[in-house]
C-alpha cells in the first residue's frame, strides 16, 4: 500500500523524511523572470529583485498536470493546498483527485483546503505524518487531521503589502500608507481563508509583543508554533524567545519561506501558524465586544 502526502510549494516544506512525500510548485513572475517555487531556487535574490521592481507582478498556481503527476503511482494520497481564498491550488488538486479517481477507481484521495499557508500547512502535514506513522487508518487519519486543522491559527506581521496589493489581496491605498508611514502591520485569516489586517504596529518590539498577545487572545495553548521568515531569521528568533517566555512548554520551530511565501510576506515579514483551543468559528459566534475592546480591521 502506497500512501503518499502531497503538498503545493506555499508549505515551505519541500522535503520531509520518513514519508512519501512531495510537493508541486507555484510561480512567481515579474518582468523577464519567472521563479519555480522548488528546491535550488534562489530566493533572496527573487526577493532583491522584487524590492528594484516597479511593474507587475503575480503568481501561478500547480496545474492539473502537476498533481497528477505528483499522485501517480500512490494508493491512499493526503494533499494539502494553500488558501482557496488566496489561490486557485485547491481547486486544481480537485479536479487532478477526479481524474486520478477515474483512471485508478481503487485508490483514495482526499484534499484538505488549509485556509492559510506555510507554517499551517506544516501542521497539517505533521499531523498527516504522524497518522500515518501510527497506522492509523485513511478515515482515521483525514478525521483527526480535519479536527487538528480547526484548531490551527495563522497571523502575518508584514513591512511591506506591495506584493499583495499588485495581486489584489489587499487595498492598494492601505499598501502605500504603509510604506509611507513606515509601520507594520499584523493580519490574520478570515473564516474563508483571505487575509484580513487587524493591527498597526511602529516598531520591531510592539509588534512581536503585539503577536504575542494576539496568539493568547485567539487561544494559544503553549502546543506547537511555527515561524516562517522571509529574510528576517533575527526577527523570528525574537518571536520564539518570547513565544518560548510567555509558553515554557511550546514547540517552536522556524524556517525560511519559500518563493511563494516569499512573495506575499515581503522583505522581512513573517507567518505564524501555532495550535488554539478555539477555533476561527469560535471567535465568529462570540458576543460582539465593546468599542474599547474592538479589534480593528482594516482593508
Amino acid at each position: 500500500m502506497a500512501i503518499r502526502v502531497v503538498s503545493d510549494s506555499s508549505s515551505n516544506l519541500l522535503t520531509l523524511s520518513d514519508i512519501d512525500y512531495k510537493t508541486v510548485p507555484l510561480k512567481i513572475m515579474f518582468g523577464s523572470n519567472e521563479y519555480v517555487d522548488e528546491l535550488g531556487t534562489d530566493v533572496t535574490q527573487m526577493v532583491r529583485n522584487l524590492q528594484t521592481h516597479t511593474g507587475p507582478s503575480t503568481t501561478s498556481c500547480p496545474n492539473v498536470h502537476d498533481w497528477l503527476s505528483a499522485f501517480e503511482g500512490a494508493d491512499e494520497v493526503f494533499a494539502i493546498t494553500i488558501s482557496s481564498g488566496l489561490s486557485a491550488s485547491f481547486e486544481s488538486a480537485e479536479m487532478a483527485r477526479e481524474m486520478y479517481l477515474t483512471s485508478h477507481p481503487e485508490a483514495r484521495v482526499h484534499v484538505f483546503d488549509s485556509k492559510a499557508t506555510g507554517p499551517v500547512m506544516q501542521l497539517v502535514i505533521e499531523s498527516l505524518k504522524d497518522g500515518i506513522l501510527a497506522g492509523k487508518t485513511y478515515d482515521e487519519i483525514i478525521e483527526e487531521t480535519n479536527e487538528a486543522l480547526k484548531h490551527t491559527r495563522i497571523l502575518y506581521a508584514l513591512q511591506s503589502l506591495n506584493n499583495l496589493a499588485n495581486n489584489g489581496r489587499v487595498n492598494s491605498h492601505v499598501a502605500r500608507l504603509v510604506g509611507a508611514l513606515n509601520i507594520r502591520i499584523i493580519g490574520d485569516a478570515s473564516l474563508e481563508g483571505t487575509i484580513e489586517l487587524i493591527h498597526r504596529c511602529r516598531g520591531e518590539k510592539r509588534t512581536l509583543k503585539t503577536i504575542v498577545t494576539e496568539m493568547a487572545e485567539q487561544g494559544c495553548n503553549g502546543g506547537k508554533v511555527r515561524i516562517d521568515h522571509c529574510l528576517n531569521e533575527t526577527a523570528a528568533q525574537a518571536l520564539a524567545d518570547l513565544i518560548t517566555e510567555a509558553y515554557p512548554q511550546a514547540d517552536v520551530a522556524i524556517r525560511p519561506c519559500g518563493g511563494l511565501c516569499s512573495y506575499y510576506a515581503d522583505m522581512g515579514g513573517l507567518i505564524i501558524g501555532y495550535e488554539s483551543v478555539t477555533t476561527r468559528e469560535d471567535e465568529q459566534n462570540e458576543p460582539a465586544p465593546s468599542p474599547k475592546g474592538l479589534r480593528k480591521r482594516f482593508s
